[in-house]
C-alpha cells in the first residue's frame, strides 16, 4: 500500500464524483455482494462494524420506504435502480467476541445507556456508510445519500423487533448527469485544516 491511486481513480472516488438526483440501469445483487466485501474492510472504533444494511431493489419494499420519505426524496428515491437502508445495531457488542477476538471488548460498551451507545454506533456506522459510498464509486455506481426520512418509519417497517436503528439512506444506480447542480465550493485548506 506504499503506492498511490493514479488520477483517474482519484477523479472517480472524489474529484468528478457527484451526488446524484435521478439514476438510471441496475444494481444485481452481485454487485451489492461485491460492494460490502469492500466495504465491511473499513475502520471502525474497536472494529464495531455495527452499520446494518437493507438493499431495497423490489417494488414491494419500495412501497414500504415510499411512506417514510420526505416530498423531496419520494420520487428520486422510488425511481432509483438501488436504495441502501444504513441502520446502525445498538446491540453492536454482541458480536465483538468474534469482531475483537483478542480483547475481551463486550464490557466496554455493554453496561453503557442508550444515548451513548446510539452515539457510538451512529458515528461509527457513519464511517461504513462512507465505506459504502466510496465502495460503490469504486465499483462504477454513483450514489445520492440522503437524511430526508422519517426515521421512525423506516425502523418500524424495516427493523420491527430488532436493536436496529435507521441512519442514512443512498440511493445506487448510473447517475443522471442532467439531475445534478453546479458543484457547490468547498472549504480551502486553510480554512479547515492546521498543521502544528
Amino acid at each position: 500500500m506504499t503506492q498511490p491511486l493514479p488520477d483517474a481513480a482519484l477523479d472517480q472516488l472524489f474529484r468528478t464524483a457527484r451526488t446524484y438526483n435521478a439514476f438510471t440501469g441496475e444494481v444485481s445483487d452481485e454487485t451489492l455482494q461485491q460492494l460490502y466485501g469492500l466495504l465491511k474492510f473499513g475502520p471502525t472504533e474497536a472494529n464495531t462494524t455495527p452499520a446494518r444494511i437493507v438493499f431495497v431493489k423490489s417494488d414491494e419494499a419500495k412501497a414500504k420506504l415510499g411512506p417514510a420519505l420526505s416530498e423531496g426524496n419520494y420520487k428520486k428515491t422510488m425511481a432509483a435502480p438501488c436504495v441502501a437502508i444504513v441502520g446502525y445495531d445498538m446491540r453492536f457488542f454482541d458480536k465483538l467476541p468474534v469482531l475483537f477476538p483478542h480483547v475481551d471488548a463486550k464490557p466496554w460498551f455493554e453496561h453503557r445507556d442508550d444515548a451513548n451507545l446510539a452515539w457510538v454506533a451512529n458515528r461509527n456506522s457513519s464511517l461504513q456508510t462512507a465505506y459504502l459510498i466510496l465502495a460503490a464509486r469504486a465499483l462504477g455506481l454513483d450514489c445520492g445519500p440522503m437524511t430526508g426520512f422519517d426515521n421512525a418509519k423506516v425502523d418500524a417497517a424495516f427493523f420491527a423487533g430488532t436493536s436496529v436503528r435507521s441512519s442514512i439512506l443512498v440511493n445506487l444506480g448510473q447517475g443522471d448527469p442532467a439531475s445534478i447542480f453546479p458543484r457547490s465550493p468547498r472549504l480551502g485548506f486553510d480554512e479547515a485544516c492546521q498543521i502544528l
